[in-house]
């Protein structure tokens, strides 16, 4: 549970905080604004939503800065105008942000005091520690799930690996090259166990007719596998280096894994038809490219990315490496043409789905 823990973005307000490095996941949120449209419409005209008078949203993995709210003020503004085109009184509305307990949640509570002054029909705010794939509310309770960026995290290391000792990276190129299917293979495996937990958890939590609007990073489906996810396998490269310098054991480099796996469009609705708890309304598929460029566009902004993802695990697994991090991760930028070539051809897509509870 300790490890599951560390899986928060770097907290505060400073230059390598999520907060202020958090610019290309706030361009998807607003992709799904649309789609988040829908599902309240949807809502508010087939179920007996308006005529209990109340409605309850939930964002599974919140995490903090500005993009705490991007999903939950466009949910309630849109029901506000849907119940003055149809001439009834609004909803009173209970928001709850959830993420893991060690999650920057400070900003987050004075985020959802302005929201719940700012708002004409009543709001009624709170947060929700804990791990979305455990269960989070009562039975029956939820009428909108959201979550956004947060879904390719996994619950854990893939336990094939772990279990085996088999490592993520090996900085033997050619040992990583033969490894690399049964990795991504034990990757896939643990998203299909972790995503399938989601659903099925959710489905107990959302009344009759629900909805939910979800978000995550995804890969190309015809993808070359070495490439499956774009950051993860930067971390390991930056990383490799500071084995090769003395400063990280090997060992240590060799039994550190990042529990994130990108799945394709194709994976993702296999998963969702086999579970069988939603139906799709709408799949979207988005081209990166465009927001990528602001992450990758200077040595400073790309450390500072990296820092603000996955600052926090790599602490908490090898300790006080930072510093020297920092400069490896900005060398890296400097000679790696593979950087510059990833904002012209990228493996990554992002995928946006609108699901009813069946």
């Amino acid at each position: 549970m300790a490890f599951i823990q560390a899986i928060h973005m770097n907290p505060g307000q400073g230059e390598t905080s999520y907060a202020c490095n958090s610019s290309f996941q706030n361009a998807g949120q607003k992709r799904m604004k649309p789609l988040i449209e829908a599902a309240i419409t949807d809502l508010c005209s087939n179920t007996n939503t308006l005529l209990h008078g109340k409605m309850m949203i939930m964002d599974a993995g919140c995490s903090s800065g500005p993009n705490a709210l991007a999903l939950i003020s466009p949910a309630i503004d849109a029901i506000h105008n849907h119940c003055l085109q149809i001439n009834q009184p609004p909803p009173e509305v209970c928001v709850l942000l959830n993420d893991l307990p060690d999650n920057d949640f400070n900003t987050v509570v004075k985020s959802l005091v302005t929201l719940r002054q700012s708002k004409k029909t009543i709001v009624v705010t709170g947060v929700a520690p804990g791990s979305f794939y455990e269960r989070l509310f009562t039975s029956d309770s939820l009428h909108l799930v959201c979550s956004s960026n947060s879904l390719h995290w996994l619950s854990k290391a893939p336990e094939d690996l772990t279990r085996n000792h088999i490592p993520a990276f090996d900085i033997d190129e050619h040992a990583r090259r033969e490894r690399l299917p049964m990795v991504r293979e034990a990757y896939a495996q643990q998203f299909r166990k972790d995503f399938s937990l989601f659903l099925e958890l959710r489905a107990k939590e959302l009344v009759s007719g629900g909805r939910m609007v979800i978000s995550l990073v995804g890969t190309r489906s015809n993808a070359i596998a070495s490439k499956f996810i774009l950051f993860p396998g930067i971390v390991a490269q930056i990383l490799s280096v500071l084995v090769a310098e003395g400063v990280i054991d090997k060992a240590k480099f060799d039994s550190f894994y990042v529990p994130l796996y990108g799945p394709s469009s194709e994976e993702l609705r296999e998963i969702i038809e086999a579970e069988g708890s939603f139906s799709i309304r709408e799949m979207r598929v988005h081209d990166p490219r465009t927001d990528m460029t602001t992450t990758l566009s200077t040595p400073a902004r790309f450390v500072n990315n990296l820092r603000a993802l996955f600052e926090p695990i790599i602490v908490q697994h090898f300790g006080k490496v930072m510093d020297e991090f920092a400069m490896a991760a900005e060398l890296y930028w400097s000679l790696d043409a593979s950087l510059q070539e990833e904002r012209a051809r990228t493996s990554r897509t992002m995928l946006a789905v609108s699901l009813a509870k069946a």
